[in-house]
């Protein structure tokens, strides 16, 4: 069974490189939220800006992010969709799908014991 946190719009992400991972379409999640802001499923994109990543002398930033979620978060689906956990495999891509790292994932716990004040669905 996996074990992890929920990732939700109000956690920051970043490609490796420290550019800035957002959602950019949300899909199954939109009806549950926690703290306000939609869970994240693996149907949701996810796209990187500011990559300062450079090989060989170019510029070769993560433009987007992959999630695997083989089974997601232990079983549990919003609308029959694996929900993404901070632990979830995730690779960020080039333009031309090179493998760049995996994301990095804090959660923004606002300032509460236990980080978040709740979970809310429609």
């Amino acid at each position: 069974m996996a074990s992890g946190n929920l990732v939700h719009g109000g956690m920051t992400i970043g490609c490796p490189h420290g550019g800035r991972v957002v959602p950019a379409a949300a899909g199954g999640g939109a009806g549950v939220l926690i703290d306000g802001a939609p869970v994240a499923t693996a149907t949701d994109l996810f796209v990187v800006s500011g990559c300062a990543h450079v090989v060989a002398g170019r510029p070769q930033p993560c433009t987007g992010v992959r999630w695997t979620p083989d089974g997601g978060g232990g079983g549990v689906c919003v609308d029959g969709v694996p929900v993404l956990l901070d632990t979830t495999a995730a690779l960020c891509f080039s333009a031309a799908l090179v493998p760049q790292g995996p994301p990095v994932v804090a959660s923004a716990g606002g300032g509460r014991p236990g980080g978040l004040a709740g979970v809310t669905s429609r």
